[in-house]
């Protein structure tokens, strides 16, 4: 028979070890040496184990766990471990053998048997070491949120957040110590939330309201959102290059020659799963296309600052490739050779040079060749008519 594992993840509430279930009891009886952070060591009672405190930084914590291997180890962690929690970190760092998870009842779950939610129609997001940004792409009038905050002082961070985003109307129930003795819930809206102790572990439901901008679901939202000092890819043409590309879960683009960054940040924000690399070679841009992205709420958008095909030596492997300034036969040569079968392609030429190469290539590899031409109404004399831009050649293809 296969030995036990020596490593119990535990998941534990505000209410200590009147919570546990018999068999995290069990284990936590028969640990030699319970691991956590001071606040969770301080819900159970002392016994014969030894006690270690998780240290700060939370990374050195798994040296010292690793120390531990072959006893019998429990290390404290809240609710369910694997939900915004401390269990996927360990399990990196441990092979399946060696440990087993004994998860609680999550925060998420508390709260929203408090506030009468049904959790699987409401966004849940771990806000601990996260930008407040991260709230963007769900603020929409009657959304409904939980968000978990690392200390009291994110609450009011909430609140201003909400104020400038246009969403001051929106209702924060704050939720302290759900499930224990020292459990309070406080309602306001961001407009009213006064400054004042809240106690960890935190949690807030949040009902938006107000009238902010909400980001459209649909490929091509304006203009407006993206600072950008005219390179961009306007809101018509993006989202045609948006369905060409055809973003799938977990997939990473390349987005070169990026501008505003408007092109890799509305494939992160089609799915939470998606990656993107903006190249830009031009350093203003490259810090803006940073700004609009944390803004956005897509803080894991990697911007390179420099020129392709250079700059694209050394980053993993995309599955779909946008090309949007800076096409050179050079750089259309090098993505032939570098990028894996499979890779979608979607390059937009303006210029009669740049269009000229794409109807070439085209001819060479296939693919789909559009041309978009769009007009707008101007003011003409004391009337209105049809002003054009300039037309753009789209080429797609997969490699």
């Amino acid at each position: 028979m296969a030995e036990s594992p020596w490593l119990t993840v535990l998941g534990i509430g505000e209410d200590g070890p009147d919570g546990l279930t018999a068999a995290s009891r069990d284990a936590l009886h028969r640990a030699e040496i319970v691991m956590a952070p001071p606040r969770h060591l301080a819900l159970i009672p002392e016994a014969g184990a030894e006690r270690i405190a998780w240290p700060v930084p939370f990374a050195e914590g798994i040296a010292i766990l690793q120390g531990l291997r072959g006893r019998r180890v429990v290390v404290l962690a809240s609710g369910d471990p694997f939900w915004f929690g401390t269990g996927s970190v360990i399990a990196r760092h441990f092979s399946p053998g060696e440990w087993r998870a004994l998860p609680g009842i999550s925060t998420f779950s508390l709260a929203a048997a408090r506030l009468g939610w049904p959790l699987e129609r409401v966004t849940c997001l771990g806000l601990h070491a996260a930008p407040l940004s991260r709230l963007r792409p769900h603020l929409a009038p009657d959304a409904r949120l939980i968000l978990l905050l690392r200390d009291g002082g994110g609450v009011e961070e909430v609140g201003r957040y909400l104020r400038e985003e246009g969403f001051g109307e929106s209702r924060i129930v704050v939720l302290e110590s759900l499930g224990g003795p020292r459990e309070r819930i406080t309602t306001a809206t961001a407009d009213s939330l006064r400054a004042r102790a809240f106690s960890h572990p935190l949690a807030v439901g949040l009902i938006c309201a107000g009238q902010g901008p909400a980001l459209p679901l649909c490929s091509g939202i304006a203009d407006e959102f993206f600072a950008h000092d005219g390179q961009i890819t306007k809101r018509p043409i993006r989202a045609l290059a948006l369905s060409a590309l055809a973003p799938r879960p977990g997939e990473m683009l390349w987005d070169i020659g990026a501008g505003s960054g408007s092109i890799a940040i509305e494939w992160l924000l089609a799915d939470p799963s998606a990656q993107a690399i903006s190249i830009e070679p031009r350093e203003e841009r490259a810090l803006r296309i940073r700004d609009n992205a944390a803004r956005l709420g897509v803080d894991r958008l990697q911007v390179v600052q420099g020129s392709a095909p250079e700059a694209l030596t050394g980053l993993p492997e995309p599955k779909a490739v946008f090309i949007g300034g800076g096409l050179s036969g050079a750089m259309l040569d090098h993505l032939k050779d570098r990028l894996a079968p499979g890779t979608r392609l979607v390059a937009h030429a303006v210029t009669l040079e740049s269009e000229a190469l794409l109807v070439a290539w085209q001819a060479r590899l296939g693919g789909d060749l559009l041309r978009i031409a769009l007009s707008e109404t101007a003011p003409l004399g004391a009337r209105r008519g049809w002003k054009s831009a300039y037309p753009v050649v789209q080429w797609r293809v997969v490699l």
